[in-house]
């Protein structure tokens, strides 16, 4: 059996450290992150101990956090390529007019529309895709359309005005209602735990997850590898587009109904999530924990603050500072 040349056990030696290098780096990305949850979290629960730590209120902050999650896992995927996704707030929107017009006015079953307006959040994610890979638009550019586009059709569909589910439907249930009886734990924060275990072995045990990661590393090197770079492209925003559509679903079954202009602002929240979480906006790095780290920062700031009664513009001169924050220890890792 021949040995490996001096070169190749070289090279092989240095992958491998190069390896545990990236692995140790994430693995300290995510620790920081953590801790500054739990930092930002003691420092309200200093000052609001009455009312900041109470279990109600720990509950209020998950299940604030479920809207901005789903629509952060999904933007995960595609920040990782490489691209953004600007639509996801109105996509969501849309999403949630489409789940009312199914099951209100078709009469369609409640699984069944649930079901047909996760897959509508999948149809917008693909045309994003086929923008993106077949088209070669900017995916800031392409997004952006589609952001407007659902907007209008949103308006346009839903006429201008909310539609109500019918409490009997059971529709709210799969939001607000709790499969333990008994106990304050509303099942949108269940389903968004399984949906981010889902993400995370999307992310890192399957194909999607590894042509992910190399599109966003080097996108070149990854088509000359045989990979159908255009291909996953679609697939990948697709699947973000069915976090997009589960997102519309929980916000709807949460109100109560589908209110049209209610995504308005929620891309950047998203976007922040996943920066926040230390998925670099330059792609090829991120991780599902870090973005639900992300969101739970997120909903713990704007939590904390309207219990301390700080005004609505100084919540929004905060999140941006965090936000700023966010992306300079994401460029300040990238340079080193």
């Amino acid at each position: 059996m021949t040995q490996p040349t001096p070169s190749v056990a070289t090279s092989t030696v240095a992958a491998v450290e190069a390896g545990a290098s990236s692995m140790l780096r994430r693995s300290l990305q995510q620790l920081l992150a953590f801790a500054g949850l739990i930092g930002i979290f003691i420092v309200f629960a200093i000052a609001s101990p009455a009312v900041f730590p109470t279990y109600t209120n720990v509950i209020q902050i998950l299940f604030s956090a479920v809207v901005i999650g789903l629509l952060s896992l999904g933007a995960t995927l595609v920040i990782i390529t490489g691209g953004i996704d600007l639509s996801v707030g109105t996509g969501m929107a849309l999403c949630a007019v489409m789940s009312a017009t199914f099951i209100v006015d078709w009469h369609i079953p409640v699984l069944l529309g649930v079901i047909m307006a996760l897959l509508f959040g999948g149809l917008i994610g693909l045309v994003n895709g086929f923008n993106v890979a077949f088209l070669k638009l900017p995916p800031f550019i392409a997004t952006l359309a589609m952001m407007m586009v659902a907007s209008g059709l949103a308006l346009v569909v839903s006429n201008k005005r909310p539609i109500y589910f019918d409490q009997s439907s059971g529709y709210a249930h799969l939001s607000t209602g709790s499969l333990i009886p008994g106990v304050e734990f509303p099942n949108a924060i269940i389903i968004y735990a399984v949906a981010a275990i889902v993400a995370g072995v999307l992310l890192n045990k399957t194909l999607l997850g590894r042509y992910d990661l190399a599109i966003g590393s080097n996108v070149e090197a990854t088509a000359l590898s045989g990979v159908n770079v255009r291909k996953w492209m679609v697939i990948i925003y697709a699947v973000a587009g069915l976090f997009t559509g589960l997102a519309g679903v929980m916000i709807s079954a949460r109100l109560g109904s589908a209110q049209p202009a209610t995504g308005a602002g929620y891309e950047l929240y998203a976007i922040a999530a996943v920066v926040i979480g230390g998925t670099s906006l330059a792609g090829g790095r991120g991780s599902m924990l870090g973005t639900i780290i992300g969101s739970l920062i997120i909903a713990v700031i704007n939590n904390g603050l309207q219990i301390i009664s700080v005004p609505q513009e100084w919540q929004n001169v905060i999140l941006g500072v965090v936000i700023l924050l966010a992306v300079f220890a994401d460029q300040f890792r990238t340079r080193t």
